[in-house]
């Protein structure tokens, strides 16, 4: 699972959200004969763009204009992940998808440590379900000349972008996730506040893996690929021990599974007994040998 904070991608986030609200309104134009997908949060789910455009432009008392007025979450599952849900809920795999957003935007509001920033509830934001990736010029396969700047990405794509205010619902209180105070400071964050982007990262996988039975193989969790890149050789080591023997764990599991297999088909019928069946092939032989006598 891939949840990332950026300022904005195709906007300043300092003025207007009208450039990104109609960017990520681009499905809608490209695939017109496909089912349009609204924006929608915690409240309801068929939301027009212009009220997304209005209640972030407007949530904005007290910010300078040189101080971000809103963030965009990206929530990216895996190819794995996507074809998990598709298993799982059918064709409902969308609606799943976005309830499990709700539930990232209850954890993005409790990483802020802010009294009365409980939940969802306590945020502006609005949330846009896409079903496509395009590539773009940093991607390699545009470097190599292999596909070109626009071109669909292949395999499951399904992603959420979300806009969410910098400012709380009842526009009284600047909440910002690149503050990047962990809350060790707790007079400067009872002030300024705080936002563990790790934390809510590790937070937004547990979630998923919670809400829907997810068995996440310890090597291709958040935490396993954070302490590769930023832990020190001490931690790298102590948890590939973890890793490996989680990994020889299933290895005798599956032997076991294999074991009882073989058991099963071995005695499959309870009331085999190879001594009576012997003695009925025996009976049978002589059966067939004294009708061959009686025919001569």
């Amino acid at each position: 699972m891939y949840i990332n904070i950026t300022d904005s991608e195709k906007s300043n986030n300092k003025g207007s959200s009208g450039e990104l609200v109609h960017y990520l309104d681009k499905e809608c134009r490209l695939f017109p004969d496909l089912e349009k997908e609204h924006w929608f949060n915690g409240n309801a789910i068929q939301i027009p763009s212009y009220e997304v455009k209005n209640a972030i432009d407007h949530n904005i008392a007290k910010l300078a204009k040189t101080e971000a007025k809103f963030f965009l979450i990206n929530i990216s599952p895996s190819q794995k992940e996507i074809t998990y849900l598709k298993e799982k809920h059918g064709e409902l795999n969308k609606k799943a998808f976005k309830a499990y957003a709700v539930k990232v935007m209850d954890e993005y509001a409790r990483n802020f440590n802010r009294q009365g920033i409980n939940s969802h509830k306590d945020l502006l934001w609005f949330a846009k379900l896409e079903n496509h990736r395009y590539y773009s010029h940093k991607d390699k396969e545009v470097k190599n000349g292999e596909k070109k700047v626009g071109q669909l990405k292949d395999g499951e794509q399904m992603h959420i972008q979300i806009i969410v205010s910098r400012k709380d619902i009842s526009n009284k209180l600047k909440l910002s996730p690149m503050n990047k105070s962990k809350g060790r400071n707790k007079t400067h964050s009872r002030k300024m506040g705080e936002f563990n982007r790790s934390a809510f990262k590790h937070s937004g996988e547990r979630v998923f893996d919670q809400l829907f039975g997810f068995e996440r193989p310890l090597n291709q969790t958040y935490k396993y690929a954070n302490v590769q890149k930023n832990g020190s050789l001490e931690q790298q080591l102590d948890l590939q021990k973890e890793v490996d023997k989680e990994i020889s764990g299933q290895k005798e599991h599956e032997m076991m599974q294999v074991d009882t297999s073989l058991l099963d088909v071995l005695f499959m019928k309870a009331d085999y007994d190879p001594v009576s069946s012997f003695k009925k092939k025996k009976k049978r032989r002589n059966s067939q040998n004294n009708d061959q006598h009686l025919t001569l």
